[in-house]
């Protein structure tokens, strides 16, 4: 596998030796002083250049960076692709482990482009690029609730919780793991970011995806947190531990900002979900 060193060298020559590129951006976890480094983790790569057009489809300019285990094009998926003009984007994985996630933009619509807080610049032939301040994660951080916004994702994760239970009774697995996995999940998620946001002043992020919890959630949450990630024939156990996750994050925060925790919607869902439960598969009525 090429080297950290290697491939910036590989990116900022290729940067050099081109008139028609003027500016190389690196951005993404690489620039995160608080991301911990890993061989896995992407080269996030933005040229700025006088003209996307001769850089657009180009296989043969993208070979000087390596070979090519799989390669995608975002700016061509799609029926019919999206149309961006002023910009085109290779995403690069290669056969020795390292990726490039390469935008080529024209430096004529950089006013235009917002500014992302982890960012380091690399190459400014021009002096075109304003400078960037030293790379943070403030961009990334999750922002203080609002007591509606509160409300509103308590709301709706109980809400939708019975959809889970409805679909687990009826025997549609996969109905039921994209409700849980997708619409309760995300509230919970949500409601973690608030909950790290509130131990650490809103001052560290959770991470895409959350990926980054694990640092910052108590270790019996974080158990319940890994006991939501469970197989198939388990599906129930892990709604039942997103929903004690849930509240207990949610009443953390609910305490923190002097907002209300709506226990009656949390009493009565949970214990429909533990009558669905019990519910017999030939029940004529719920109740």
């Amino acid at each position: 596998m090429r080297s950290e060193q290697t491939m910036l060298d590989l990116i900022l020559d290729t940067a050099r030796g081109d008139d028609r590129i003027r500016a190389a951006i690196m951005n993404g976890s690489r620039t995160n002083p608080n991301a911990p480094r890993d061989p896995f983790q992407d080269f996030d790569i933005v040229y700025l250049v006088t003209d996307v057009a001769p850089f657009r489809h180009n296989l043969a300019w993208i070979g000087r960076f390596g070979e090519l285990m799989i390669l995608q094009m975002p700016d061509e998926m799609g029926n019919p692709p999206p149309l961006h003009e002023h910009r085109f984007c290779y995403l690069m994985q290669f056969t020795d482990g390292n990726r490039i996630d390469l935008s080529v933009v024209e430096a004529a619509v950089l006013p235009e482009l917002p500014r992302d807080s982890l960012s380091v610049l690399l190459l400014d032939k021009d002096g075109i690029v304003p400078p960037f301040p030293p790379p943070h994660e403030g961009d990334y951080l999750p922002e203080p609730p609002t007591m509606k916004a509160f409300a509103d994702c308590c709301n709706e994760f109980w809400w939708v919780c019975p959809y889970v239970a409805k679909g687990l009774w009826r025997g549609e697995l996969t109905y039921a793991r994209h409700m849980l996995d997708e619409a309760v999940r995300a509230e919970l998620m949500q409601m973690l970011g608030w909950h790290v946001g509130a131990q650490t002043g809103f001052s560290r992020s959770p991470g895409k995806l959350g990926k980054y919890l694990q640092r910052y959630l108590a270790p019996e949450l974080w158990d319940l947190l890994r006991a939501t990630y469970t197989d198939a024939e388990h599906t129930w156990d892990a709604l039942f531990a997103m929903g004690e996750l849930f509240r207990s994050a949610a009443r953390g925060v609910a305490d923190h900002f002097g907002f209300d925790y709506p226990p009656g919607n949390d009493e009565r869902v949970t214990a429909h979900l533990r009558h669905v439960q019990s519910l017999p598969r030939d029940a004529q009525e719920i109740y």
